[in-house]
């Protein structure tokens, strides 16, 4: 859907990749962006340079004065006091995936769901790539929607991964083919309840008509929306089996077998695109072996369904296990219940104490290392022939690191330090 703003007064509320490409993507349509972030990013200076009115710090509500528009990122909170300000003067307020959809007439498919967003997304490019159907991946995988303005065939798909702030203010963004992976506890942090973060993830639904496709995990209740519905299971039959391990991934690949083909992406196709993916960064990604001992990084485990799968997915080998970091108001008990006294867990962060307690009271043997240099120097010191080291945090990263993808890099490089 095309959307004149040349000339319009947009205000960019948070400057992190997603603001801004929000604020790169508008000045090229011709708006007059004013930016607002929390903190000094590198986008700030680089904005700043080129023109933009920046402003870093307090939140002045009358910033919201004589604006036509406001975009926010997916970190910046529906009930923030910019966006309340906004909403109260009457001004629109846009996710940076709504303004990309606006912005970009290309046929989308999309993925939602707790876990496995990313590598589904991934897969899913590749797939539609092999198929010469596009395949340009974007939104919560680290592309910002918006950035490909301008950039793409207008006929070619778009992989979108969606996540959940990036769906609280829409109106016209619109998949042609939805992907619900699951749906767990996660971000009950920002969100009062499940039931309320369940209800803001099903949003990417409900623009969807009769001619578009809902993938959705078999039994799974009704979704909004009125497109056509396909089901998935773990037992689906695929054109040919994953070669990334663990019966979740075998799940994502059913979904996006299934995608593809609604797509029109033929088996053979989708065959080569299954044989051929290695995974993504930071999710269940080995390392290196060292001294017989296996390390594996999976940061992006933030939260305790995604460790979970991790656990699962390395079994039977014992299991040396990174946890912690800033909690999302999540138990610790089913993480707990899956360990045995083979396992051993390294606790750092602010979630420490509280990951303690449900491992205590499960007797599973822990040791609150702080940091992550500490508890790998620990993991690593007590880990022998056949046994693996595993960074599977079930908590966000943003107490010690700046996201999940520097806490995997830190981890990488510790490894290889004991190399």
């Amino acid at each position: 859907m095309s959307v004149d703003l040349a000339g319009r007064r947009v205000l960019v509320v948070g400057l992190a990749r997603a603001g801004a490409a929000a604020v790169d993507a508008l000045l090229a349509q011709g708006a007059e962006v004013v930016a607002f972030s929390l903190d000094e990013t590198p986008a700030a200076g680089r904005l700043r340079a080129v023109g933009v009115e920046v402003h870093v710090g307090r939140e002045e509500e009358t910033l919201t004065q004589g604006i036509d528009l406001m975009v926010k990122s997916p970190g910046v909170r529906a009930d923030a006091p910019l966006v309340t300000a906004a909403r109260a003067r009457g001004v629109p307020v846009w996710d940076e995936l709504e303004l990309g959809a606006r912005l970009l007439s290309n046929p989308i498919l999309a993925v939602t769901g707790t876990n496995g967003k990313t590598t589904t997304t991934a897969l899913l490019g590749e797939m539609l790539r092999a198929g010469g159907f596009g395949g340009e991946v974007a939104g919560n995988i680290g592309r910002a929607l918006s950035s490909l303005a301008g950039q793409v065939d207008p006929e070619a798909w778009i992989v979108c991964e969606v996540g959940v702030f990036q769906v609280e203010e829409l109106e016209v963004f619109h998949p042609r083919v939805g992907v619900l992976l699951n749906l767990e506890p996660d971000h009950l942090d920002r969100y009062d309840e499940f039931e309320r973060y369940a209800a803001t993830k099903l949003r990417m639904f409900e623009l969807q008509t009769g001619a578009d496709v809902a993938i959705v995990p078999r039994g799974y209740g009704p979704v909004p929306g009125a497109a056509r519905r396909i089901e998935f299971s773990t037992d689906e039959p695929l054109p040919a089996e994953p070669s990334i391990p663990g019966a979740h991934n075998r799940e994502n690949a059913a979904a996006a077998t299934l995608a593809a083909r609604a797509v029109g992406v033929s088996d053979e196709d989708i065959a080569r695109a299954l044989r051929t993916f290695r995974g993504v960064a930071h999710r269940i990604e080995d390392v290196a072996s060292v001294g017989g001992v296996r390390y594996v990084n999976d940061s992006k485990a933030t939260n305790v369904a995604a460790a979970l799968r991790a656990v699962d997915a390395l079994r039977p080998a014992p299991l040396h296990l990174i946890l912690g970091g800033r909690g999302k108001n999540e138990s610790y008990a089913p993480l707990a219940a899956a360990l045995g006294p083979q396992d051993r867990a390294y606790l750092i962060g602010e979630a420490a104490d509280a990951i303690a307690a449900d491992l205590a009271a499960a007797g599973v043997g822990h040791d609150v290392a702080g940091d992550l240099e500490t508890a790998v120097a620990h993991a690593s010191a007590a880990a022998t022939d056949g046994e693996i080291v595993l960074l599977s945090p079930a908590c966000a990263s943003f107490d010690q690191f700046r996201d999940f993808e520097a806490r995997g890099d830190a981890f990488r490089a510790l490894v290889e330090r004991l190399r």
